[in-house]
């Protein structure tokens, strides 16, 4: 991942407004969506519990920033038409990919070198597909984030990598992988209200923001 980009984070962050909330904690696809834009990030892969939705529109707003890719896994092969439908016009800018999860990230040529990773924690065996998505960003001597979403509904989540907790939605857990460490850093967020146009500017302040720093 290149250095964080405040503007693309902002520019992802508006984008996703804009697509529409179709989950039922939509500051969630945003927050995630300025994430992943902010990280420049080029290869982004969600993995779904069923079918895709608002955190796989996220990325998109954030490829659409960053000129990367979006690789959605899906466990059953209905799953992908739902999605389409789920996703409308925006289907098209996701790669759909049906199999296991832990085994597409570890073997799947479309998901190699991903730098940006998301999981539905409801998934089975979720802490395999995040251990997976860790093994790999660390096998290429890269750096990436990996991020787990409806983490509440499964407890507690330890990592041998830096981790955080951000209690958003369902909550969310944050893992930097070849992450350099340092001093805690903010960066700034714009959002706008959709009903009164009026913007409201807010400063998150993470050590997961670092990376590339």
């Amino acid at each position: 991942m290149a250095n964080w980009s405040a503007e693309n984070a902002t520019r992802a962050y508006l984008r996703a407004l804009k697509m529409g909330k179709t989950g039922k904690e939509p500051d969630v696809a945003e927050f995630i969506s300025a994430l992943a834009a902010g990280n420049n990030a080029q290869l982004m892969v969600v993995a779904c519990a069923d079918t895709a939705g608002s955190t796989a529109l996220s990325l998109v707003a954030a490829a659409s920033q960053t000129g990367g890719r979006v690789v959605c896994i899906l466990g059953a092969a209905e799953s992908v038409a739902e999605s389409r439908k789920a996703l409308g016009r925006y289907a098209d800018s996701v790669d759909f990919l049906v199999g296991d999860a832990e085994t597409s990230l570890r073997n799947d040529d479309r998901c190699r070198g991903a730098d940006f990773v998301l999981i539905d924690f409801r998934i089975k065996d979720h802490k395999r597909v995040f251990k997976a998505a860790e093994d790999e960003a660390a096998a290429r001597g890269g750096r990436g984030l990996v991020v787990g979403y409806n983490a509440l509904r499964k407890g507690s989540w330890l990592s041998e990598n830096k981790t955080e907790f951000l209690p958003i939605g369902d909550g969310l857990v944050i893992v930097t992988v070849g992450s350099r460490g340092g001093r805690r850093k903010s960066r700034w967020v714009v959002k706008v209200d959709k009903w009164t146009g009026e913007e409201h500017v807010f400063r998150i302040t993470s050590p997961f923001l670092q990376i590339g720093a």
